[in-house]
């Protein structure tokens, strides 16, 4: 019998956050990890190419031994956990979203902001689902489209990078947001930046943080097992993993073949 393993995907490198995490709780976590970066961002995709990536994505991770399927992404979140669910009945499917609604839910805070790719916010899901959770919270939310490309190109302490993000900020700021999700995956490689424009009054809440705990809680986290990183591009990523990590991986190229999901 195979060992358990979690396999995570994101468009891109955003879902290494949520690696990042996992490895500060379960530094013998099994993985494998899919970032679908010839075809970043996801964000600007129409929701039928955002679901059809997803499903490929999903499909390569399980040819590669993946037990549990973690959507590192909101955007796919967004579109694809129901269809992901359905496709794969067997296998449970983790998305980022819920968690960080829950957890935005149970804190004090009144007026929430939400930012994101324009998929993800045109959706209206975190909205929806804070206003099930708990009917007098009040959410703003605002599309941040340049973000994903910022942090792809590594402009993560740029001038420019503060200069949009104030732009972005701005409408939710005048709203007197008192806390803030960061819903995309990429968004915590921008924290700093984010947490000078919005101040320390603000709550700031990431995705990664809020799935681990919910995955604890509903799972044991595989351990023992191999640690593979796959990108469906030739690309320069493996840079980031001692920084980030503190040690190096080798960076795998993935291809995806559309017309054979596995399924």
């Amino acid at each position: 019998m195979n060992r358990p393993m979690l396999g995570i995907f994101d468009s891109g490198i955003g879902g290494l956050t949520v690696v990042k995490e996992l490895l500060k709780r379960h530094s013998g976590a099994s993985f494998v990890y899919l970032g679908d970066t010839a075809r970043t961002p996801y964000g600007n995709k129409s929701p039928d190419t955002i679901i059809e990536y997803a499903l490929e994505d999903a499909a390569f991770l399980v040819t590669k031994g993946a037990t549990v399927i973690v959507i590192a992404c909101n955007t796919a979140s967004s579109y694809a956990a129901d269809v992901l669910r359905a496709t794969y009945p067997d296998i449970p499917v983790f998305d980022v979203i819920q968690p960080a609604v829950d957890a935005a839910a149970a804190m004090p805070e009144q007026c929430i902001g939400i930012i994101g790719t324009k998929a993800t916010i045109a959706s209206g899901v975190y909205e929806t689902r804070l206003r099930a959770a708990n009917p007098d919270l009040r959410a703003v939310s605002a599309a941040c489209p340049l973000f994903v490309p910022l942090v792809e190109e590594g402009w993560t302490d740029r001038p420019e990078t503060e200069t949009i993000a104030r732009v972005y900020l701005a409408p939710l700021l005048e709203k007197s947001i008192e806390s803030l999700i960061l819903g995309c995956t990429h968004y915590p490689l921008l924290f700093k930046v984010i947490r000078k424009v919005v101040g320390d009054g603000v709550s700031i809440l990431d995705s990664p943080s809020a799935l681990l705990d919910h995955m604890e809680r509903e799972l044991s986290i595989p351990e023992g097992g191999e640690q593979n990183m796959y990108f469906t591009d030739n690309n320069e990523y493996a840079r980031y993993f001692r920084d980030w990590f503190g040690r190096p991986f080798v960076a795998r190229r993935a291809d995806i073949d559309s017309r054979d999901r596995g399924v």
